[in-house]
């Protein structure tokens, strides 16, 4: 079954056999949909989720698990698991349904103060950090090796770094590689969120009030939760993410890593897509990746 294939219609059979207390609720898509699962609008309170492939099946029992643990010590609402449907013949894959969040997904224009939201993510995000990891799900194939070391994408970066060497810094791609796999995480795992990205962080009147997707979540080396001070940070706004963190230079090299492996993979697949329709304006990204990487070969942190 193809993403497409998930329909509302689907959907909303899905819940009248499984859920018919909600059947009379109106389905309907959401304005930003992501891509590892597809997800509608229930009603006004809740919303539907669905993995849009089989390799996204395992996030479902894993968020079902771990996001109650983690909701209760984290200083922003996070989604709340409300029910898991079972596959069927129709949809041979296990979805769930979730409080519905307000807000609109985080945009440079819909931000008041970039810099308070910097410190506001900052912070939520070395709270998470000190949640209890104890027996949480180690980094991986479920998370797509968010919070992985990174040097498991080696062999995958330097490819897509010899075939963009046309319209990339080849060497000063390399020369941030190079430092960001040189180091490790050294301390104990910690919670890792998997997909900061400003399309997963909700705004309401210009603050930041939610934060949504731990599809990728894990514990681990917190440094893939770092790289939006590159891809929606700008010079001020990042330094103040960095200052409620309290991380090593290492940890910063390997996040400058993250945000060069994701500006590479994002150049290669929008080339020739118009903004509107590229991977990097999905995302939430400030500029192209191509405009990424370039403040990624200039700017380290913190």
């Amino acid at each position: 079954m193809e993403k497409s294939d998930i329909t509302a219609e689907l959907v909303s059979r899905l819940i009248a056999t499984q859920f018919p207390h909600w059947a009379h609720l109106q389905v309907a898509p959401v304005e930003v949909d992501g891509w590892d699962n597809t997800t509608y609008r229930l009603g006004d309170d809740m919303s539907v989720r669905l993995p849009s492939g089989a390799g996204y099946v395992a996030q479902v029992e894993k968020e079902r698990r771990w996001l109650p643990h983690l909701a209760p010590h984290l200083p922003l609402p996070i989604p709340e698991p409300l029910a898991v449907g079972v596959a069927t013949e129709e949809f041979p894959r296990p979805w769930s349904v979730r409080a519905w969040l307000p807000g609109v997904p985080a945009t440079l224009d819909d931000v008041d103060d970039l810099d308070s939201f910097a410190a506001d993510l900052g912070g939520f995000l070395a709270t998470l950090q000190g949640v209890d990891a104890t027996d949480g799900p180690a980094a991986g194939e479920h998370s797509h090796f968010r919070g992985s070391a990174l040097r498991v994408f080696d062999r995958q970066t330097r490819t897509v770094i010899d075939e963009l060497g046309s319209i990339i810094d080849p060497e000063a791609a390399t020369q941030v590689w190079n430092a960001a796999v040189a180091t490790t995480w050294i301390r104990p795992p910690v919670w890792v969120h998997g997909d900061v990205v400003a399309s997963n962080l909700l705004v309401v009147d210009g603050r930041l009030t939610a934060v949504i997707d731990f599809g990728c979540s894990a514990v681990g080396d917190p440094a893939c939760d770092l790289a939006i001070a590159w891809t929606f940070l700008d010079d001020s706004s990042r330094h103040r993410f960095a200052e409620r963190l309290a991380l090593d230079d290492g940890t910063w090299a390997r996040a400058r890593g993250w945000a060069l492996w994701k500006a590479l993979l994002t150049v290669r697949e929008d080339a020739g897509k118009r903004w509107e329709l590229s991977s990097a304006h999905r995302m939430g990204w400030r500029t192209s990746a191509l405009g990424i990487l370039g403040d990624v070969f200039a700017t380290s942190m913190p």
